[in-house]
């Protein structure tokens, strides 16, 4: 068990056990040694950065004690090799680069006698931070590091037992490149299909009920999935139906254009660009990005996925992106259950997605609400899968449920309402509410990618 170790070995390694019978003492002493060497006390206070975060290993024993449970935060979740082989590895991806000042490593009863505290900025090329060799287990805490990369890994090279490699946390600490790394939980509503051609005047007209539920959940910000206003999408149209609605919250609102959007005299998207104005295009175009905390959303158009413009945009948008999580929202979905069905125009955008490690995808244009399982863009059940939410409940005349499909784990066709989301640094989680308040679905909790 090592309670300090550091760039500064030779009395604190092999010191500090025979200092610890001095009782008081040696308390003292490491004082004023964390005095002498202030770059080890600082480091007790930088924030720990791989809460959460993307793990791999080299191996694991089982799907149980798989390489995440040793950056959970829960001590008593653990990560397992596979047993009687060296070497093996466990990695951590920070999510950009970082300065690593402390890593504090707890040990199950297989640990590690010989390893090495390595980092990378790219993953292939490593630099050793710390080297053990003499392992006794328990918790290792190396403090004073000074080490720069995006991923951190604990390479075990020799077995303290016959087992394998056992960790209860491994927890890294520094600084992530431009500040603290994201934080704070936020939440998020979301409805497509939401302006039919009525009013509050109307005790049937739906729209002001999901918009008066929407601004009581009061959430960061609100994404459209599109055919935001019904039927033709006039600038006058959004002006006495939508304004009189969801307009409250207009300037918090990250929308994108349906296939209504298309159908006004004026032009497609005309009326649609006229009453958001910037707020649409942000960028300049139909399509945009953003970032809220350790998440990047895309919101997309899908009336011209078939332009080569868009998929090339949306490629180099992802390549740039630097958070952990990604969420991407447009009107057509790949996979639905009910009147309009599958839209195969939404594939290659999936593809696109799918080799970026994307993490959720929200619809609207079927009048339903559903959620399906992982899944990738051949409609194949994966844990690596986009999880695809359909939320066209936002106000317009429900669509019947038609033909289930494969993966699809929930379907509401009937009670209006809106998809409230509820995102953290490494994960998401949401439910289905209706005007009524009452909660309808629950999603799993999922990881991010």
């Amino acid at each position: 068990m090592r309670l300090n170790a550091s760039a500064h070995p030779p009395l604190l390694r092999g010191g500090l056990r025979t200092l610890l019978l001095t009782g008081v003492a040696a308390l003292a002493l490491v004082g004023a040694l964390l005095m002498a060497w202030p770059e080890r006390a600082g480091a007790a206070t930088d924030p720990l950065i791989s809460r959460g975060k993307p793990a791999t290993a080299s191996s694991t024993e089982s799907s149980s004690l798989s390489a995440k449970n040793a950056f959970d935060g829960d001590p008593a979740t653990r990560w397992a090799s596979t047993e009687g082989k060296d070497p093996q590895w466990i990695r951590v991806d920070l999510g950009s680069l970082a300065t690593v000042s402390r890593v504090r490593l707890t040990w199950e009863a297989a640990y590690a006698r010989a390893y090495r505290v390595e980092v990378s900025a790219d993953g292939a090329a490593w630099t050793a931070l710390a080297t053990e060799a003499a392992g006794n287990g328990g918790v290792d805490d190396w403090t004073g590091l000074s080490g720069k990369g995006r991923y951190l890994r604990v390479q075990g090279t020799a077995r303290g037992t016959s087992y394998g490699y056992s960790l209860f946390e491994a927890e890294v600490y520094g600084a992530v490149d431009g500040g603290p790394p994201p934080g704070g939980s936020f939440t998020v509503v979301a409805a497509g299909d939401i302006a039919a051609q009525c009013t509050a005047s109307d005790s049937g007209c739906a729209h002001p009920k999901t918009a008066a539920l929407a601004q009581r959940i009061d959430p960061k910000f609100y994404l459209t999935m599109g055919d935001n206003q019904y039927d033709d999408a006039r600038l006058s149209d959004y002006r006495a139906y939508y304004d009189k609605s969801w307009g409250a919250f207009k300037a918090r609102t990250r929308p994108v254009p349906g296939n209504h959007e298309t159908y006004d005299p004026a032009g497609p998207l005309a009326g649609y660009k006229s009453y958001f104005g910037s707020i649409a295009y942000p960028q300049g175009k139909s399509y945009y990005s953003f970032d809220e905390g350790n998440w990047h959303f895309v919101a997309l158009d899908s009336n011209s996925f078939d332009q080569a413009a868009q998929l090339n945009w949306l490629k180099a948008d992802l390549a740039a992106n630097t958070r952990q999580c990604v969420a991407a929202y447009w009107h057509h979905p790949l996979y639905s259950s009910g009147g309009h069905g599958n839209d195969p125009v939404s594939k290659p955008v999936w593809k696109i997605l799918y080799a970026a490690k994307a993490d959720l995808v929200l619809n609207g244009h079927d009048h339903h609400y559903e959620r399906f399982a992982p899944q990738n863009p051949e409609g194949r059940a994966t844990t690596d899968g986009i999880v695809e939410i359909v939320g066209g409940m936002g106000g317009a005349e429900p669509y019947p449920i038609e033909e289930v499909q494969p993966n699809s784990q929930k379907r509401i066709s009937g009670p209006y309402g809106v998809v409230k989301l509820d995102f953290t640094d490494s994960g998401y989680g949401w439910t289905y509410v209706a005007t009524d308040g009452q909660v309808k679905d629950t999603s799993p909790k999922y990881s991010c990618h």
